[in-house]
């Protein structure tokens, strides 16, 4: 199992480690939501603000209809960091083939969905009448790529249960870029519109999940893909679903209560539909900095709780709390003093900017109280609890957000009104969260001293 391209989870110092292995996913992630990004500021700059309305309604419901499937691969992660821990190497194998067959029908699925249901789900959240078309048109061409985006999403993961993250961020610098490259040239060049950054991203998101696939092909070892050995393993397959599929309920149940926050912004009118997407963008960026070290949490927990050294766990906690708090509470600070220019990325016009100023101060500004959500999370999740933060995050986090929609913002009707229901729900399920890890963790202390 030596490899260069594997990091040592089980021994030596944490924090460095840790930053060797979120850093590299941070990027990743940054990259595939500039595929995202790059679409709304080519859209907005060159194809008017009714096409970046368009682009932007998505969003939430696309990642209402993602995240449920792509929990499963968070389930992959922690299957085969486990076996890696206790050294069942034939496990690993198992896990890795049964990973790529899931994500596959998932990935159809999902497509065949998207492809026949775009129109009524995007009506079913009040998307206004003057987009509906151009994005309904996004919506099917970005879910004919589905397969390979799930393809992606389950790939990347295998290859972070082993500690590298290096290569899929490689993966996605390279796609980025041609994403990008993309764009210009259809919107630009060929004067398409929502359908230019459409076919961009498939293409682009083609590209990194095929190339992902060709490097686990190239393993050595258990992690070797061979297309032969792919098929459902029983008992592997139910531990992906038992841990991954409530980490997908909770994202979904995210996106859910995301696009009920959505459904309220549509009814503000396109002003504020645009002001949402742009100011998304740089959220998400900082979103996604602060999700990889949740990821980590996840991959070094899941090892080292395989390994059953509870110590080690509590420290990757604990350095991960750190790292991750201090450079999100500075990211969210730098974004919120400069988010003149950086909303100007994404459109010219001054009203979309000064109501966006509201998502980036309320949302963007207190990001950094997500971390205990994420860490906690993460950790429960190494360990092979997933439903408790699954629970925890529906209450405290869907609730408060749908409970706010419903029956508060309608007394305020504002746009800053509705952005105050994100701190307000990370508060609530935060305080639960790190009160439940402390309690699991002096449980398992207990239980494994009685074992001995």
């Amino acid at each position: 199992m030596a490899n260069a391209k594997n990091m040592d989870l089980l021994t030596g110092s944490i924090w460095d480690k840790i930053l060797k292995f979120a850093v590299p996913l941070a990027a990743s992630s940054i990259f595939q939501q500039l595929f995202n990004s790059a679409d709304v500021a080519v859209v907005g700059k060159f194809a008017g603000d009714a096409a970046l309305a368009a682009v932007g309604a998505n969003t939430f419901v696309i990642n209402l209809m993602v995240n449920l499937f792509v929990g499963l691969s968070i389930g992959a992660n922690v299957v085969v960091a486990n076996a890696l821990g206790e050294g069942r190497y034939r496990s690993v194998s198992r896990g890795v083939h049964t990973s790529i067959a899931v994500s596959l029908a998932c990935g159809i699925v999902l497509g065949i969905i998207g492809i026949c249901f775009a129109r009524p789900i995007l009506s079913a959240i009040s998307t206004p009448a003057d987009i509906l078309d151009q994005a309904t048109l996004y919506f099917r061409i970005y879910f004919m790529g589905m397969p390979f985006i799930m393809l992606y999403n389950f790939c990347a993961a295998l290859l972070r249960s082993k500690g590298d993250t290096k290569r899929p961020f490689y993966v996605l610098l390279v796609a980025g870029a041609i994403n990008l490259l993309l764009n210009v040239v259809f919107v630009v060049g060929c004067h398409m519109d929502v359908d230019g950054v459409a076919i961009a991203t498939v293409i682009a998101n083609v590209i990194s999940s095929i190339t992902l696939l060709y490097f686990l092909r190239r393993e050595t070892g258990p992690f070797r893909f061979e297309f032969w050995k792919m098929h459902f393993t029983p008992w592997i397959l139910g531990r992906i679903i038992k841990i991954g599929l409530p980490a997908g309920v909770q994202g979904a149940l995210f996106s859910f209560s995301n696009v009920c926050i959505q459904s309220a912004i549509n009814s503000l009118g396109s002003t504020a539909v645009a002001a949402s997407a742009v100011a998304m963008n740089p959220e998400l960026i900082v979103y996604f900095w602060l999700a990889s070290f949740g990821h980590a949490c996840v991959t070094f927990v899941g090892q080292n709780y395989g390994a059953r050294n509870l110590e080690r766990c509590r420290k990757v906690v604990r350095w991960t709390l750190l790292l991750s708090g201090v450079s999100t509470f500075t990211l969210g600070l730098i974004v919120s003093i400069f988010y003149h220019p950086i909303l100007s990325i994404f459109t010219n016009d001054e009203s979309t900017i000064a109501t966006g100023m509201y998502r980036v101060y309320i949302v963007i500004g207190l990001e950094f109280i997500n971390v205990l959500i994420d860490v906690c999370s993460g950790a429960l999740r190494g360990m092979g609890k997933s439903m408790l933060p699954t629970l925890i995050c529906v209450f405290g986090i869907c609730g408060v957000r749908i409970f706010w929609v419903f029956a508060l913002f309608p007394k305020f009707g504002t746009f800053a009104s509705l952005m105050v229901c994100y701190p307000l729900s990370w508060i609530t399920a935060g305080t639960i969260l790190v009160f439940v890890y402390l309690r699991f963790i002096r449980k398992t202390r207990l239980e494994w001293s009685n074992s001995k």
